[in-house]
């Protein structure tokens, strides 16, 4: 039984060898613990490919935060994701190809950056901030610290370090090899957010300041009004005709007082209420992000990426009960988050914004 567990791993070598495809980096050495299943010898279909390693940029953290400083990723743990990456292309969508990616998750590289808020004394809750990771070309990608550190699946976001196709078993076809470190979002359905060589990480809070007014009881906000470039642009005092409400069957737990309520959440997507009102553009799926409001001055951010390219169906609820005198009439529901914390009551302003480094 030995000597035919030693020749099958002998010919997993040598096939894999044999398989090198011409012009192209070499793959992961396999003391790296990447072992290439050509044979299908197992149930896993993200192991049948050699693992390419990815040129990898210096990466700084800044902002606002208590250490800023430089990242060493050999501390950190390796995580694996697996993406479909498409780009807009001519009102449609462009496939790139499938893949695995191995790296370090952003939860992991900021876990020990702590956040030092510009508006700390006004608002010591973290849900207003968000992070601008850009590269030496210039190109930023926005991340709201909710879907970093709220989410029900974490360390979806990660800066890849090495590289597997995922090839179809028929066509065989062979997507084109990314060579340069990037950082991918494995809930995004366009993948634009994927930028290459990341050479730096900035934590910021959202800028605008809100009159906060705590205890406030009853709270209830008849309508919400949304702006863009600070012009009201809707206002909405009830359910939008023509779309479908949802149910979530849902758990709802705070991070702070735990269990709410098992009760499902109905409501109409955030992406149908708000469409058309902001270009759906290659460039606010990257750098544009929301603020939602409460009356009492309570806010969070939301990337517009997380709002309206996912690709897991985790959406962003608008809850309707005019008659909740507390917490009324809208209020949202993050079914992304495994937190209750960005499920906001008595919403009365939304805000689209641009990041502006």
């Amino acid at each position: 039984m030995k000597q035919l567990l030693f020749f099958s791993l002998v010919f997993i070598f040598i096939s894999c060898e044999s398989n090198k495809q011409p012009n192209q980096k070499s793959p992961v050495t396999n003391n790296e613990k990447h072992i290439v299943d050509t044979s299908d010898l197992t149930n896993n279909f993200y192991d049948n490919e050699k693992l390419y390693s990815l040129s990898t940029a210096k990466l700084e953290v800044a902002g606002e935060i208590n250490n800023p400083g430089m990242v060493n990723l050999d501390e950190l743990p390796l995580r694996s994701i697996i993406v479909k990456e498409a780009l807009p292309n001519n009102g449609g969508n462009k496939f790139i190809g499938a893949y695995r990616y191995d790296g370090y998750s952003l939860l992991d590289i900021l876990n020990l950056y702590t956040p030092n808020k510009n508006n700390q004394e006004a608002f010591p809750p973290i849900i207003d901030l968000y992070v601008i990771i850009e590269n030496a070309k210039g190109e930023k990608a926005i991340f709201s610290w909710g879907e970093i550190y709220y989410p029900n699946h974490l360390h979806e976001i990660i800066l890849s370090t090495k590289v597997m196709r995922i090839v179809p078993s028929k066509t065989k076809e062979l997507w084109p090899l990314p060579e340069k470190s990037k950082i991918v979002v494995g809930h995004d359905l366009l993948t634009s957010r994927n930028i290459e060589s990341p050479v730096k990480i900035t934590v910021k809070s959202a800028t605008r300041e809100f009159e906060i007014t705590k205890g406030m009881k009853p709270m209830h906000a008849p309508a919400i009004d949304v702006f863009v470039d600070d012009k009201n642009r809707l206002s909405i005092n009830k359910p939008i005709q023509g779309i479908q409400n949802l149910t979530y069957e849902t758990i709802f737990y705070g991070r702070g007082r735990g269990i709410h309520s098992t009760t499902p959440f109905t409501g109409q997507l955030m992406k149908s209420v708000l469409a058309g009102q902001i270009e759906n553009s290659e460039k606010n799926l990257r750098e544009a992000y929301l603020i939602f409001v409460a009356k009492d001055g309570y806010r969070g951010v939301f990337s517009y990426s997380e709002i309206f390219n996912r690709n897991d169906q985790a959406e962003l609820l608008l809850i309707y009960k005019k008659a909740d005198k507390n917490g009324g009439a809208f209020r949202l529901f993050p079914a992304g988050d495994f937190f209750s914390d960005r499920a906001i009551k008595s919403v009365n302003r939304i805000y689209f914004e641009e990041i502006n480094l």
